[in-house]
């Protein structure tokens, strides 16, 4: 990876902008920013990027492509970031379709743009992305995730680890491998509570009772997802679990 150059939107701007619970809301605040005429034309286009991903959260795919072709027409290929933002909010696109691993070589070439960049975080993101689209290949990019944070400080890079563990836990449980995946769900839940949210508190915790479940382990599983019912008595899954758990109706599997 090459020295961190600036990065052209500064990461905490575009977290501040973003609510994934209301991506209608997120792609309005992106769409405005990205014609915001004051502002330079390299700071339009990151934002572009950014409406994109909330388009296709949207389901508005052809519309978030045309949005990343008039990124692509408009930047030319001056910027790393750039090239490597685009490349991977189509990944981003391509692997929420019917066949994931149509997006590998577009995430790839994302990865390779953002370590030009210097990007750590973005390299992460297509990293992580390649972990969940790469059928057969997701424990080596995860493990290139986990040696990219090595010697990190920002923790909005660092967080990425939580993505990286709990993403790997559910390789290995789907495996059969259900000892290695609460190793992974553990780590998880140990990165999520030094920089991850509520949210990524909640759900890595999850995974492990959910973990503990296959293993047999079901008192402790049932204490833990009581402790989750506490903290958020309408949680859908944490109910499923309850109920799976006191053999009362099956759970929502992940």
């Amino acid at each position: 990876m090459t020295a961190r150059r600036r990065a052209i939107v500064d990461q905490a701007v575009l977290d501040r902008m973003w609510d994934f619970a209301d991506p209608q809301g997120s792609a309005e605040r992106f769409r405005a920013a990205s014609a915001e005429e004051s502002a330079p034309p390299a700071v339009r286009a990151v934002m572009a990027t950014q409406l994109a991903r909330a388009l296709g959260l949207l389901g508005a795919g052809e519309e978030a492509e045309r949005v990343l072709d008039e990124v692509k027409r408009e930047s030319g290929d001056a910027d790393a970031e750039l090239r490597a933002r685009v490349a991977i909010e189509r990944g981003r696109l391509l692997a929420a379709g019917v066949e994931p691993t149509a997006a590998v070589p577009g995430l790839t070439l994302g990865v390779r743009e953002a370590a030009r960049a210097g990007s750590a975080f973005l390299v992460l993101d297509a990293l992580h992305l390649l972990a969940l689209s790469d059928a057969g290949h997701e424990e080596e990019w995860a493990a290139e995730g986990l040696d990219v944070l090595e010697g990190q400080r920002d923790p909005r890079v660092l967080r990425w680890g939580i993505s990286l563990h709990h993403n790997l836990g559910w390789t290995k449980h789907d495996q059969g491998r259900a000892e290695a995946a609460l190793t992974q769900f553990e780590r998880a839940v140990e990165v999520a509570d030094r920089h991850g949210s509520a949210e990524q508190r909640q759900v890595t915790r999850w995974a492990v009772a959910r973990c503990l479940r296959t293993l047999g382990r079901v008192d402790e599983a049932l204490a833990l997802q009581r402790e989750l019912a506490e903290l958020r008595p309408d949680d859908p899954y944490v109910r499923a679990e309850l109920e799976a758990l006191t053999a009362v109706a099956p759970t929502i599997e992940a």
